[in-house]
This record gives C-alpha cells, sequence and structure tokens, in this order.
C-alpha cells in the first residue's frame, strides 16, 4: 500500500514537473526567461510585436553578456533575441497570433503562471495574516449561505448580519466618527488584494487558450467529417454561437463577468484604487507594489478584452470554415500534402535524383452548363429613352428630384453680367426655390466662374411639402455666362 501510494504520488509530481511552467521555473536558464519575459511584458503591454520583441531581446542579451565578467557565467543562452522567442514558442512559454494585422508575442498561460509564482516568492514571504484568513472564511460563509437549501436558517443569517450592520450605523451616527484602523492591518489588507489580483493574469489567458484550442478542435473536426453539408452547418454554427459555453473555462469566465464586465463597475475599481493610494498606509508599500497595486483595474480590463478577442477570433474562424466547408476539396489538399511530405520524405538529399517539372498539369474543366432551349446570342439592351420621353407618376415624384437644371439656366440668363448668388435663389419662383436647386445654382455659378465675400449670406430653402429650411455661405457673386481663358 505505501509502495502504491508512493508511487503514485511521484507520478503526479513527475506530471506537474513536465508541465511548461515548471519546466520554465527549474531550468537552466530560469532566472534569465523571468527576468526577460517580465521587462518584455507588463501589466500595460499584454502584446508585442514579434520584431520589437526580437531586437528588445537581442539588447537584453547584449547587455547581461558584457556585463558576464565571472568565470561560471550568468547562463544567458546562446543565439540572438529571434532565436531565444522562437525557442520559446516551441517550448509554450510566448504564443504567437495576429492583433489588427500585425504579428505578435502573448505570454501562454504557463508562463503567466510561472511569472506569478517567481514574483510572489521573490516578492516577500506569505503569512498567514488576518486579511487572509478573513478572505477565507468569508469565502467558506459566502459557499455555504449560496449551498443553504433551508429558507428558515438563511433568514436567520441575513437577519444577524443585518442586526451587526444597525449597530455599526448606530454607533458611528452616535460618536459622529468612524474608528481608523491601524496601518498595519490596511497594509496587510493591500498584500492580499495583490496576491489575489496576480492569479487573475493567468485565469484570464488560460480562458483565451481553451477558446483557441476549442477553435482548433472544431476546425479539425469539421475538416474530417463526411456527414451532409447541411447537418454540419447547422451543428457548428449553433457551436459558434455558443462558443463561450463550450469549455468548462469559458463558462466560468462568463459568469465572473456578470461582475467584472460592467464599464461602471471597473471605473469605480481605478477610482477605489487611485484612492487608496492616497492613504497614509500606502507609503509603506515599496514601489513596485504601489505600481502593481495601481494597475489592477487595468490588469482587470485587459484580462476581459483579451478573453472576449479570443472569443471573437474562434467564432470568427469557425463561421469561416463552415461557409467554405467543402468536405471533398479538403480531402484532396490533405492527400495532395501527404503525397508532398511522402515524396520530401524519399528525398535523401543532394545525391538523391529529383525529375524535374518539365510543364504544369491542365485543369480538366469538362464542360460548362449550356441552355439548348435557345441556341441565338442574346440580343442588345433597347436604348434608353430620351428625358422629354419620360413619364412620372405625379408631379410630386418629379418634385422631390434633382435640381432643374434647364430652368435654373434659363432663370440666370436674364438676370444681367453678374448677380448675387442669395438675392438670385431668394427671388427664384418656389418650384426653384427647393435645397437642391441651391446646389445647382452653386454649381452653375461655380462652372461661369465666381467670387467669394467675406459676408455670410443667409437663404430660406423651400421644399415641395412647404418645410423651409435656412442655408448660411459665404457671400457669392457669380457670373451669367462662362468667363472666356485665353493662355
Amino acid at each position: 500500500m505505501t509502495a502504491s501510494r508512493a508511487e503514485a504520488a511521484y507520478s503526479r509530481a513527475v506530471t506537474a514537473f513536465s508541465t511548461p511552467t515548471l519546466d520554465l521555473l527549474h531550468g537552466r536558464f530560469a532566472p534569465f526567461v523571468v527576468a526577460s519575459l517580465s521587462l518584455l511584458f507588463t501589466a500595460d503591454r499584454a502584446s508585442v510585436p514579434i520584431a520589437e520583441a526580437h531586437a528588445e531581446l537581442t539588447e537584453v542579451l547584449d547587455e547581461l553578456r558584457a556585463a558576464d565578467d565571472d568565470d561560471e557565467g550568468r547562463r544567458v543562452p546562446v543565439g540572438t533575441g529571434r532565436d531565444v522567442c522562437r525557442h520559446w514558442v516551441r517550448l509554450g512559454w510566448l504564443v504567437q497570433q495576429i492583433d489588427d494585422d500585425v504579428e505578435v508575442y502573448r505570454l501562454s498561460a504557463h508562463a503567466v503562471e510561472a511569472l506569478e509564482i517567481a514574483g510572489r516568492t521573490g516578492g516577500g514571504r506569505t503569512r498567514v495574516s488576518n486579511s487572509r484568513v478573513r478572505t477565507l472564511l468569508d469565502a467558506v460563509e459566502h459557499l455555504a449561505d449560496s449551498a443553504e437549501a433551508d429558507p428558515e436558517r438563511r433568514l436567520a443569517r441575513l437577519r444577524a448580519e443585518r442586526a451587526v450592520l444597525d449597530a455599526e450605523i448606530a454607533r458611528i451616527e452616535e460618536s459622529g466618527h468612524a474608528d481608523p484602523v491601524d496601518d498595519d492591518e490596511l497594509l496587510e489588507e493591500a498584500e492580499n488584494v495583490l496576491h489575489l489580483a496576480r492569479e487573475l493574469p493567468a485565469d484570464f489567458t488560460r480562458v483565451a487558450e481553451s477558446l483557441k484550442a476549442m477553435q482548433r478542435d472544431v476546425v479539425a473536426h469539421l475538416r474530417r467529417d463526411e456527414r451532409p453539408t447541411g447537418e454540419v452547418l447547422r451543428e457548428y454554427l449553433q457551436r459558434a454561437q455558443d462558443v463561450m459555453q463550450s469549455t468548462p473555462e469559458g463558462r466560468a469566465f462568463a459568469g465572473a463577468l456578470k461582475l467584472i464586465g460592467d464599464p461602471e463597475r471597473i471605473d469605480a475599481l481605478a477610482d477605489q484604487l487611485h484612492g487608496l493610494l492616497q492613504q497614509p498606509f500606502a507609503r509603506m508599500l515599496d514601489g513596485g507594489r504601489r505600481a502593481e497595486l495601481d494597475a489592477i483595474g487595468r490588469r482587470v480590463e485587459m484580462g476581459v478584452e483579451e478573453v472576449l478577442a479570443a472569443q471573437r477570433r474562434a467564432s470568427h474562424v469557425i463561421t469561416g470554415q463552415v461557409k467554405t466547408h467543402d468536405p471533398l476539396r479538403d480531402r484532396q489538399i490533405d492527400d495532395l500534402l501527404r503525397d508532398v511530405i511522402a515524396g520530401l520524405h524519399s528525398w535523401n538529399g543532394a545525391g538523391a535524383v529529383v525529375d524535374p517539372v518539365r510543364s504544369m498539369p491542365l485543369i480538366d474543366l469538362r464542360h460548362l452548363r449550356q441552355a439548348a432551349s435557345d441556341i441565338r446570342p442574346p440580343g442588345a439592351p433597347s436604348p434608353l429613352a430620351d428625358a422629354d420621353d419620360v413619364e412620372f407618376v405625379d408631379a410630386d415624384t418629379r418634385a422631390w428630384g434633382g435640381p432643374r437644371y434647364a430652368e435654373l439656366e434659363q432663370y440666370v440668363a436674364g438676370l444681367g453680367e453678374e448677380f448675387d448668388l442669395a438675392a438670385a435663389f431668394t427671388d427664384a419662383a418656389d418650384d426653384t426655390r427647393r435645397p437642391v436647386d441651391l446646389l445647382g445654382l452653386l454649381e452653375i455659378a461655380h462652372r461661369n466662374g465666381m467670387s467669394e465675400g467675406d459676408e455670410v449670406s443667409v437663404v430660406e430653402a423651400l421644399r415641395p411639402d412647404g418645410t423651409t429650411r435656412r442655408f448660411a455661405f459665404g457671400a457669392v457673386t457669380a457670373r451669367t455666362t462662362k468667363e472666356d481663358t485665353h493662355d
């Protein structure tokens, strides 16, 4: 029995140490990895463009190598920043993705968890405090209250809580002031808040990665599916709509989103944290912890956005795959890729003989569909009718049309060599004093030549339904006919 229990415990430990999280922490270059990732990724920088990450990591490597003057060395890996980042991607510490058409690196959930463990361990001792124990007791009490099915017991607990609150309210109203909490106790509370907040980024990243894994699983199953297309469409479009409910992490996040998804709640959280940093006890925190406390709101907001972006991306990919799903074509592509891979395996190197491709294969189009009902080509469409031949349903339909250019040209011709456009529009007939006719007059004035003054002209246009609208524009003096131009 003892040997069996020991073997089971050892097996669980081996499994734990085989995860990328502990592999990062106990590897040869673990201090370098933790330091570099903490420099590249911060609370305000959840993703880094790949080119920038390579350049910045190269600078870190050069700086540490230049300062490495002891015999043992700082155990910095060889290679450039690009080589190191690609190695981290293969180990599962970095994730490549595209954000707004830019390739970026993001920390994987394993890397976030490893950085959280390293930060918690290096940031000071973890101690049993009043704040942490009270958090545990409150959580247990809330769990017990939520699971309580007896209404009498729940009412009794609620009345006891109300009695405590009423007594506190009465004491403050009677004394006129609230007893301040000791700074040491407030400091414990702040450390407990930081401890809880450090676990959030890994949780958010884990949810986003579970959605990505579900997306890959759906697409892989879709490519292998040989059922009728209609059945495939119904099933996978439904999964695309319910993508957040498809994983345990997604369902848990959907419940948490009810608490933290409200922008007003996030704003209130930021205001509360800013107010806490103004309190006297906050001066007992070092600069790093003050910055970490101030960044909690942004970390929550960025974590929510990361998960929602992963959800949108998964829904988009699944929906796009369903719309373009063609089982026959997918199988043909898979067969082609397998043939290519098999051919590459059979090609053993420079000494192997490869038959050159002397011509590209021709596609077999067969015959396009033809209609035998009429072998004559279609005739040309009838010519368009002249504007004078168009018959409108009624006069009201024509009244709501565009500018009456013919009437406006005839009206402008009788205004003399030059005219004020605002006065001309005001004096025009009602049926050519619509808003569109004002635009027509401006077009005619621009074509014939015009000048603008410093004054502002105001005119009143009349719509066909009798309503009016006022327009203001820079005063325009226009010519009746187009001005001759010479080279």
